[in-house]
């Protein structure tokens, strides 16, 4: 999701939604399969923990409608992520992901970057750190 100031029409772009009373807008898969994810765990996240659960290959896809999201999730199977604090990982930010409820909550502190190189057309910007 694209996080905006205001809300604009542009085509390609949605839908929108108000997450944490800021304008967010899904972008077209061909600027998602551009960008990348960078996410630097700062506690350990062990199976207990709800560990990130990643359909390996599925960003190959393109965007995968949710009545196939199983299906392509069988294709792909599931990876479960362990990390170790201090850890980073690096991956095609549209790739089929979630998280199962901890079963043992813990911290699980992450710091994710989403990077793209692209400009925005419209008048949407990037609103970030």
């Amino acid at each position: 999701m694209i996080c905006v100031e205001r809300r604009v029409a542009v085509d390609g772009f949605g839908p929108w939604s108000l997450k944490a009373g800021m304008q967010h807008v899904a972008p077209p898969f061909d600027l998602l399969s551009r960008m990348v994810t960078l996410r630097v765990h700062l506690d350990d996240v062990s199976e207990d923990n709800a560990p990130l659960l990643i359909a390996s290959g599925s960003h190959h896809y393109g965007r995968v409608a949710i009545d196939d999201v199983p299906g392509v999730v069988r294709q792909c199977g599931v990876q479960v992520c362990l990390a170790k604090a201090g850890d980073i990982w690096l991956y095609a930010t549209p790739i089929l992901h979630a998280s199962d409820a901890a079963a043992r909550p813990m911290r699980r502190r992450v710091l994710q970057i989403d990077y793209a190189a692209d400009e925005l057309p419209g008048d949407l910007e990037w609103l970030g750190v």
